[in-house]
């Protein structure tokens, strides 16, 4: 490797044409490719002309030619020759310097001998492999709070996975994967960009699929009306890979926004299900008033009455006889999670618990609309294919029009057709006394 003066264009367009396209291929900014190559010609002048000595190289970003300089500050006595100069010798180049300046002086043509020419390449090497963990880094800090697609290539002993995910590697550690994954090498795995740090060898990702904002990332893949803004998220919980809850809203009243997100048959919604291990998921609607909130929170179950004190965020709710155990959830899940959704303290009663009279001042006994909902609990009925085309069926439209979810106000009544009802639902913890009281 040699460095010499040009003796023509055609060395300078062919060093700027390999630096755009290693720079193109590695995704590099040029002017770190420039840097590298400036610093590595420094290491590579000094191991011929002596390492003490104080050289820089400037590389022209135009035409692609470079100039070496050797720097020596002016002194009145020189210590170190390499670096410093008298000021009687400095006058005899330039009768105006002074002690403090620094006299430049070019370096013509130097022939590097094989181990300089070798060092050098070493350290561009370096440099690269530098800029290249800088990209990943930003590109992946970027990436923070999304969803990532990789494929597994390694599992350690401990049961983390290892993804490769492009340019660089994520780990899924074992406490977040879903208890029901079961992943072998080679196969396709999401996950959502919990952390990135930065260490020695590159940045270093991590991935979680039992994170909320991983389903709320998904409902917003599916669902355009999320994307375009239409639609707003509230609020995710979950228990991951058993149950969650998402509370929705719509900015556009011609919208539904639970519809919007489950699709005509669940197409939207069955995706996100399966690739959560068949996590049961309950889509309700968001109201600003909280009685209502709390009301839909704890669907399927219906609500009969509700009393709210917005002071202590605590409420008091009255539900069926029968819809106990399906308000309370298996081992209190549905009211665990109806509480972490809405942020309240919420204590359920059956019906022949309540009592009229144990209300103070605080509270606010609150009108309850009809929840609106949607349960991957409840199985939705598919539309019968019709026998005769041209043969209207009225009985298959009343089917389909009860299976449309931008309409559904399950009543009691409809729980109990779909099995759901709090002493045949094996999903729900029956409970043997009707007037236990359960707070959350």
């Amino acid at each position: 490797m040699a460095v010499r003066k040009r003796k023509s264009a055609k060395n300078e367009i062919f060093l700027l044409d390999a630096l755009k396209d290693l720079c193109a291929e590695k995704e590099i900014p040029p002017e770190v490719m420039f840097n590298a190559i400036e610093t590595a010609l420094v290491f590579a002048c000094k191991k011929t002309n002596g390492a003490d000595k104080n050289i820089t190289v400037e590389i022209d970003r135009d035409n692609g030619t470079f100039h070496v300089t050797e720097l020596r500050d002016v002194v009145k006595k020189v210590n170190n020759p390499q670096r410093e100069i008298s000021l009687n010798d400095a006058r005899r180049i330039n009768p105006e310097y002074q002690v403090g300046d620094v006299v430049k002086k070019d370096i013509p043509a130097v022939d590097f001998g094989r181990i300089a020419a070798q060092a050098a390449k070493q350290v561009v090497a370096q440099k690269i492999r530098e800029a290249e963990r800088i990209v990943v880094y930003d590109e992946f800090t970027d990436k923070a709070n999304d969803v990532a697609n990789g494929t597994v290539i390694r599992i350690e002993d401990n049961g983390d996975l290892v993804v490769s995910i492009g340019k660089t590697e994520a780990v899924i550690e074992v406490n977040e994967q879903l208890p029901q994954d079961k992943f072998n090498v080679g196969d396709r795995v999401k996950g959502y960009v919990s952390e990135v740090h930065k260490v020695g060898k590159g940045p270093q990702v991590f991935l979680s699929r039992t994170h909320p904002n991983f389903l709320r990332r998904l409902l917003e893949m599916e669902v355009p009306e999320i994307q375009e803004g239409i639609i707003t998220i509230k609020s995710v919980v979950r228990e991951p890979g058993i149950r969650a809850k998402i509370a929705v809203a719509s900015n556009n009243s011609n919208v539904d926004a639970i519809g919007s997100c489950v699709g005509q048959y669940s197409v939207r919604i069955q995706p996100i299900v399966e690739e959560l291990g068949d996590e049961k998921i309950d889509i309700i609607l968001w109201d600003e008033d909280p009685a209502n909130y709390i009301a839909n929170a704890l669907s399927p179950a219906k609500v009969m009455r509700i009393a709210v004190n917005e002071l202590d965020k605590i409420a008091r709710v009255v539900v069926p006889n029968n819809q106990l155990s399906l308000a309370i959830g298996k081992e209190g899940q549905n009211a665990r999670l109806a509480a972490r959704l809405t942020g309240w303290k919420i204590d359920i009663k059956s019906k022949s618990q309540a009592k009229d009279n144990d209300l103070d001042s605080d509270y606010r006994v609150a009108k309850v609309k009809g929840a609106k909902f949607f349960s991957s609990l409840i199985k939705q009925k598919q539309p019968k294919p019709k026998k005769d085309k041209f043969k209207k069926n009225n009985n298959s439209n009343a089917e389909n029009e009860n299976v449309n979810v931008e309409n559904s106000n399950l009543e009691n009544s409809d729980v109990e057709n779909e099995n759901l009802r709090a002493d045949e639902n094996p999903n729900v913890e029956n409970s043997t006394d009707d007037n236990s009281k359960v707070e959350v």
